[in-house]
């Protein structure tokens, strides 16, 4: 092989750099409207990370880690080798130079090969710290006191080895080996300073984070966050989303990620009537339009009443996850449906890897689902089995910035 063959990822990735180098005056790609370019590449830098407000992708592998070293300097180090190699990857470049395909036979390759020949396909990788992050590495007088671990929520049934982690990753794409190929590589690179805690694959997302996408379904075959923040309501975003002046500076433009892995009990649900499906959700099945409307975004009209009281029940999803059962406190869902096989019991092991990027996960996330655990009738399908919470800076600007180049400092 020669050492100036290019494979077609690669050819991809410069064609990739160029317009979004082009693209850099426009508030880098994703910062506004979270669209990609039209070959599939998401601008890596910008005022907010990637993954956030971008148009969500239909892929996930999401990984906690963590720390195995409380050396700050090689903590540290990894993260700028993290950074230039997600820069590269988000761009349809290998890892490395020299890539899958070293000029030394005799050496490891710098790249696993597995999404060569592949594009971007809008790959986006977002990195967070979680609360354990300070405490290794001695910073613990930087740790912010909205990351905190979630507490216990009435009904939770969770999994140590599916909850926690001092580090996160989050790559969604439109193809799922471009994923699993981005953390693998990252996996892989931080070997001796950082471990797999535990790792979820998520399929067909279950929100729309732009109103240029339809609203998706969940595995319960209803749609699913209708009524998500979304890219083009900036007003909102800041008001919900981006940590500002209350947050300490490296955290100041960045969100709180809310990861829970939770397991629909599909065989049970499928055996219920559509109109208790439908009382249970708020909303009817076909079209997702509250039960006090016709169409999917009617607003809902919680103070309806009919012969056997209000049209949309008191202990309805839509109704106890609402703004107005919660303060007017909204979030970003960026969730996945997922199919991880059985449980050996004959049922499938299958549900919603909920995401949310919140500005504050202590008034905005625990107090909704507080409330849910208790009256929500759905729960009654549901089984919260992992828990995390992260601390997502701001995007980086351009040059040698790098990720917890802030927070390190």
């Amino acid at each position: 092989m020669s050492p100036w063959h290019l494979s077609r990822r690669r050819l991809f990735g410069l064609a990739g750099a160029g317009a979004a180098l082009a693209g850099a005056g426009a508030a880098a790609g994703y910062g506004l409207s979270g669209a990609p370019a039209a070959d599939g590449v998401v601008a890596f830098r910008g005022e907010h990370q990637a993954g956030i407000v971008t148009p969500a992708q239909d892929r996930l592998h999401f990984v906690a880690l963590d720390l195995t070293s409380t050396d700050r300097a090689a903590v540290a180090d990894l993260l700028r080798r993290w950074t230039a190699a997600a820069e590269r990857m988000t761009s349809g470049r290998e890892t490395a130079e020299g890539g899958a395909i070293p000029a030394n036979r005799y050496a490891a390759p710098a790249d696993t090969g597995e999404a060569l020949g592949l594009p971007a396909a809008s790959l986006t990788l977002t990195f967070g710290v979680g609360p354990g992050f300070f405490d290794k590495l001695g910073i613990a007088d930087r740790r912010p006191p909205q990351l905190a671990g979630l507490p216990r929520f009435q009904g939770d049934r969770l999994d140590p080895a599916r909850s926690g982690g001092d580090l996160c990753i989050q790559a969604c794409a439109d193809d799922p080996q471009v994923a699993v190929h981005a953390v693998r590589n990252l996996v892989r690179d931080g070997f001796g300073v950082t471990e797999v805690r535990w790792s979820q694959l998520g399929f067909g997302r279950t929100s729309s984070t732009s109103t240029g996408q339809a609203t998706p379904r969940n595995l319960f075959g209803f749609k699913d966050g209708t009524n998500n923040l979304k890219a083009e309501e900036p007003d909102l975003l800041a008001q919900h989303v981006w940590v500002g002046d209350e947050g300490p500076d490296w955290l100041r433009g960045g969100s709180y990620l809310v990861a829970r892995r939770i397991r629909m009990h599909i065989e049970t649900w499928d055996r219920s009537g559509l109109d208790e499906q439908e009382q249970i959700i708020g909303r009817d099945k076909g079209e997702g339009a509250p039960l006090t409307g016709t169409a999917e975004f009617d607003l809902a009209d919680l103070a309806a009443s009919g012969p056997s009281g209000p049209v949309i029940p008191d202990d309805s999803h839509i109704r106890l996850a609402s703004a107005e059962a919660n303060g007017g406190a909204r979030m970003l869902r960026r969730g996945y449906n997922f199919v991880d096989g059985t449980d050996g019991r004959g049922h499938l092991d299958a549900g919603l890897f909920f995401v949310a990027f919140v500005r504050d996960p202590l008034t905005q996330y625990v107090p909704m689902q507080r409330r849910l655990a208790r009256s929500d009738a759905l729960s009654e399908y549901l089984e919260h089995n992992g828990s995390a919470v992260f601390a997502v800076p701001p995007g980086l600007s351009e040059g040698d910035d790098h990720w917890g180049r802030a927070l390190l400092a």
